[in-house]
């Protein structure tokens, strides 16, 4: 057996591109656009997956669909050096977290926030900031979404179903 990854050339691109605008494309029709068979292309594919180059295939879904009316981006500020991991294992605790990551500049960190109201994103923002090692953070509210059809524009995931019944009460 072969050791040496597979080359990844122009027309893997292609395939990639093709998926990442429409998972649901056949391998015939994309075979069709870059002059392939199915089979060709679906070997291919099997391989961009074997690889880690192709890690899943997902839905884009409008968020409101799902309850999240609300999103915001945060600017997280430690005390100290907060490392990667510890800031990690606080996000995951947060399903209203669907993005975070360590920054440049003076933030530590980056967090999208999704919620499904201002009183909600509220309340995720609190339990952030109750971290013992959290010094502040900088909240921006998402208006609109100038490029719509890009990933962050949709949701992952749908709201808690318990934040979305509270959300009907008010």
């Amino acid at each position: 057996m072969n050791s040496k990854p597979a080359m990844f050339d122009e027309l893997d691109r292609k395939i990639i591109t093709a998926l990442m605008a429409n998972a649901r494309t056949s391998f015939a029709e994309i075979g069709t656009a870059i002059g392939l068979s199915a089979t060709a292309v679906k070997r291919r594919v099997d391989r961009l997956r074997e690889t880690g180059v192709i890690t899943g295939f997902t839905a884009t879904v409008k968020p409101t669909a799902l309850g999240w009316r609300t999103e915001a981006y945060v600017e997280v500020y430690c005390e100290g050096a907060a490392p990667p991991r510890r800031l990690a294992e606080v996000v995951r605790n947060h399903p209203e977290i669907t993005a975070a990551m360590t920054v440049t500049g003076g933030a530590d960190a980056l967090l999208h926030v999704r919620a499904t109201d201002v009183d909600h994103f509220e309340e995720v923002l609190e339990r952030i900031r109750t971290e013992p090692f959290i010094r502040k953070t900088i909240s921006y509210m998402v208006l609109s979404h100038l490029l719509p059809e890009a990933p962050e524009a949709g949701a992952t995931h749908a709201a808690p179903q318990d934040a979305v019944d509270a959300s009907n009460l008010r």
